[in-house]
């Protein structure tokens, strides 16, 4: 634009018009103007690409109203169908599968679920690996189906709560310690064995001790001596026949001479007593010992 410069006059005078000494241009013109196109030109290419990816995101992603992809948002949180990858660690508070389907967890090195308190202490884990199932907490515990505990362990003890344990291996069961039940049964037309290589094997019960075998014998073999002792009570051997085959047996001697053996006596009521061997049957003359 040109500034122009006007000055009045009165009738009857004449001025000359001054010239115009200064000229202003208002605008952006040569190189200025074709950046400004070609930066505009730049911004419209980048609005329209950043809208095509938008585009091809919400496509890709499956987004809708209800959730994205194969995530459904509704009342009762969050459901996921399919199979899905969590590379970071996943806070739930309760996790189900479908009616029709189980509930799978993997990975290619360990799954492990982590129970925090309000503090985030860790007060339960559960470590699943390829080659052991670990578990730190104070109580462990497997419930049936009514609420039941089967199996329960702590600090102090482990607790079996089935109506019947039953160990399948080969080699039966170790115990290292004392064992505490009212019943030990063997499988049906198998052996029962109770076995202690090294040490003794003691069976003790404050009301008698029962053993029985419907169909077979009962063996007790020991290395050095066998003991049947009854505090307070008699030892009943309740049987047709009672055989002691390998007692050992004296030759005739003289009188008054024993050899250090002793003949087993019994009296009427079923009673054992032991008499000093002789010549002849001694038991008579501790008879007394029946009365």
């Amino acid at each position: 634009m040109v500034r122009e410069q006007y000055t009045t006059t009165t009738p009857g005078t004449s001025l000359e018009r001054p010239k115009n000494e200064y000229v202003y241009k208002i605008g952006i013109y040569g190189w200025r103007k074709r950046c400004l196109y070609l930066f505009v030109l730049l911004l419209l290419i980048i609005l329209v690409v950043n809208f095509s990816l938008t585009i091809w995101i919400l496509k890709v992603m499956w987004f809708s109203p209800t959730g994205m992809g194969h995530l459904r948002v509704t009342k009762e949180g969050l459901r996921l169908e399919g199979e899905s990858e969590f590379l970071f660690p996943l806070y739930a508070k309760e996790i189900h599968s479908r009616v029709d389907s189980s509930l799978l967890l993997q990975s290619t090195h360990n799954v492990t679920v982590n129970a925090r308190n309000s503090n985030g202490e860790v007060t339960g884990r559960l470590n699943v690996g390829p080659k052991m199932v670990e578990f730190h907490g104070q109580q462990f515990q497997i419930n049936s189906k009514d609420g039941k505990p089967l199996f329960t362990v702590d600090e102090n003890e482990v607790v079996i709560g089935t109506d019947k344990l039953r160990v399948t291996g080969p080699e039966g069961a170790l115990f290292e310690h004392s064992v505490e039940t009212p019943l030990v049964k063997a499988e049906a037309f198998k052996q029962l064995r109770l076995e202690s290589p090294t040490r003794s094997l003691s069976m003790d019960a404050p009301r008698g001790i029962n053993m029985k075998a419907q169909a077979g014998n009962i063996e007790a073999l020991s290395q050095m001596d066998i003991k049947l002792h009854s505090s307070d009570g008699v030892l009943l051997l309740d049987a047709e026949t009672v055989r002691l085959p390998k007692l050992p047996e004296g030759t005739r001697g003289g009188s008054g001479s024993s050899q250090g053996l002793y003949e087993i006596c019994v009296c009427p009521d079923g009673k054992l007593y032991l008499s000093v061997a002789g010549v002849g049957s001694t038991c008579q003359e501790y008879s007394r010992v029946c009365q």
